[in-house]
């Protein structure tokens, strides 16, 4: 009888092909998988007025200091109007006037709403609970974000409110997490470490504020290291 030759694999070949299979295929769906490093962590920025910036970061756009406040609470009054010059006329003396996104805002800072002339009230966010200080300072900032990016892991001296202006974000804290969209408000207390996130698949526009104890710097690094529910 003619012998014939056993031309299967041996389980050593069959192990090399496989192991080689593993190592070689991507897994389904990482290309579209971001790393980290190409989203870096970022923060907000001092901008001189009128001077350029980059399309995509988050930017202090005005600060109001020598603030004293008869309350511990406070809300943020956002209210748009047709030009500068109304909303410059209407404001009080601790209010601020910025434009961005297109539109003018008055920002204004109380326990109860004031009385605006002439604007459109478009959000009250609130409440912002004031650590203890002898005065306080303001600093607005306006940021535009790509989803995916998330800030630094920080915490301010004092509270931090949001306004959301268009796509979604969210706040991963010790205390919890917040998670707000177009059109809604989100406030984190003082001195609760925090890594803001981008979700969704739009750009998120805000304004923000932080108020804070003129003493102390608006933020500062936190070692605090988020568990990672807003990329769950």
């Amino acid at each position: 009888m003619a012998s014939t030759t056993n031309n299967r694999p041996s389980y050593a070949t069959l192990a090399t092909l496989l192991l080689a299979c593993l190592t070689l295929a991507p897994t389904e769906g990482s290309a579209q998988q971001p790393t980290s490093h190409q989203h870096p962590a970022f923060s907000c920025d001092d901008v001189a007025s009128g001077a350029p910036r980059p399309e995509y970061g988050c930017f202090n756009i005005a600060r109001v200091e020598n603030l004293n406040f008869r309350d511990s609470v406070v809300y943020w009054f956002l209210y748009t109007f047709p030009t500068r010059s109304a909303a410059e006329a209407a404001r009080t003396s601790t209010g601020v006037v910025v434009e961005e996104d297109g539109r003018v805002w008055l920002n204004e800072l109380a326990s109860a709403a004031p009385r605006v002339q002439g604007g459109t009230v478009v959000a009250s966010v609130g409440p912002l609970v004031l650590s203890p200080a002898p005065v306080y300072t303001a600093i607005y900032s306006y940021a535009v974000m790509t989803p995916g990016q998330r800030s630094r892991v920080h915490t301010h001296p004092g509270p931090e409110g949001w306004y959301v202006l268009a796509g979604e974000q969210c706040l991963e804290t010790s205390v919890g997490v917040f998670r707000g969209r177009a059109g809604e408000t989100v406030v984190v207390p003082a001195n609760v470490p925090m890594e803001l996130s981008i979700t969704g698949s739009a750009l998120r526009r805000a304004l923000v504020v932080v108020i804070h104890d003129s003493r102390r710097p608006r933020g500062t690094p936190s070692t605090w290291i988020p568990p990672g529910a807003c990329r769950q």
